[in-house]
């Protein structure tokens, strides 16, 4: 929101006389209703409207307000929401990355995915049809075929890294996806990138390597299936930008999950383990915690900056830490949480220097 006073507001014209000696604010005038009687000629009246011109009495309700200057900037309403609704995005994320710990105990990660598909799909029906309105229809089946495969094949992996690796790991390596989304964004949409989001690129692929630790003992194989998820993840989110364009972003996610359940089925029964006792409740919570966080994602997006945002939805990190250290007695090394800062960073300049380009190709 743009807080600076506007220039023509305040450069008055000199040759007609202002109705009030206050430049233009959000501070509500008092308008005269009749001729405006004159001040005493003992008492002149000399601001900076004028040098010594009689001036209009101003009335005492108005009189008593000061000149405080541009007026303050008052968040708006949709900043509010788009950041509570991000916040709610990212605690469901990571109440689901809980959920997908607990139930790998006993539960494959293909059927996981399954359950976190077909739970996920139950919760959103009520939420996208509404009665009275038309079921949402596509012309783009393709489009959401290739878009759902790879987006199946990313959560298999992310889902195996989660079950495999320490959680602050696993989540930090996925951070690394807005960094891949650049790359996708210069040879997939052919989209032009300067030397600062360039140098913004090298550092967060420099936080990667400083998590992974390629040259050191801790380094496992499991590592190199994290960066590939987000690897995928950033293809899927080009994708998704491409579908925005065509569908409304309740259609497009309706239909992924129409597509996830059927070809997730197949892969959960070639490893099929009936759930017991609380593991119906972890693969419960692991789809209806993913799919709230995903629509609560979309719609911060939809009324906020990206530019803002993205460092809210970073709250996921520490919140997922601590649910490491308490229920899974895990602590990061020393370099995870180094890496993982290095690659915040960049993801938040790329975001704020991308806001900051759209803003001006509209200004």
């Amino acid at each position: 929101m743009n807080t600076a006073p506007n220039p023509s507001a305040s450069a008055l014209p000199t040759s007609v006389e202002p109705p009030h000696c206050s430049p233009i604010s959000p501070v509500v005038p008092v308008a005269p209703t009749g001729p405006a009687p004159r001040t005493p000629p003992e008492t002149p009246t000399v601001g900076p409207c004028t040098s010594g011109e009689e001036q209009p009495s101003v009335p005492p309700k108005s009189r008593e307000r000061k000149w405080q200057g541009a007026p303050r900037p008052v968040p708006r309403p949709a900043d509010r929401s788009a950041a509570l609704f991000m916040l709610g995005s990212a605690l469901g994320f990571a109440a689901m990355v809980v959920f997908i710990r607990l139930a790998s105990s006993s539960t494959p990660s293909t059927e996981i995915a399954f359950f976190r598909n077909f739970f996920g799909l139950l919760t959103l029906l009520p939420i996208t049809l509404r009665p009275g309105q038309p079921f949402p229809r596509t012309r783009h089946i393709g489009r959401y075929l290739l878009r759902t495969s790879i987006g199946l094949t990313s959560m298999l992996c992310a889902f195996w890294v989660i079950a495999h690796l320490p959680l602050a790991q696993a989540v930090s390596l996925s951070y690394s996806a807005p960094i891949f989304v650049t790359l996708g964004a210069v040879f997939l949409l052919r989209e032009v990138v300067r030397i600062r989001r360039w140098a913004a690129v090298v550092a967060g692929f420099g936080g990667v390597l400083v998590i992974l630790q390629p040259w050191g003992h801790a380094f496992t194989p499991a590592m190199l299936v994290a960066v590939l998820a987000a690897l995928l993840t950033a293809t899927v989110s080009i994708q998704n930008k491409q579908l925005a364009q065509l569908d409304p972003p309740e259609t497009v996610v309706l239909y992924t999950y129409l597509f996830w359940v059927p070809m997730s089925l197949p892969l959960a029964l070639w490893q099929w383990q009936w759930p017991a006792g609380l593991g119906w409740l972890w693969l419960i919570g692991t789809g209806i915690f993913g799919t709230l966080g995903q629509l609560l994602w979309v719609r911060a997006l939809r009324i906020g900056e990206v530019s803002a945002l993205q460092p809210i939805s970073f709250i996921q990190l520490p919140v997922v830490v601590l649910f490491g250290w308490w229920l899974f007695d895990e602590t990061p090394d020393r370099w995870t949480p180094i890496g993982a800062a290095i690659i915040l960073a960049a993801n938040t300049y790329i975001a704020r220097r991308e806001a900051r380009l759209a803003s001006e190709k509209t200004a």
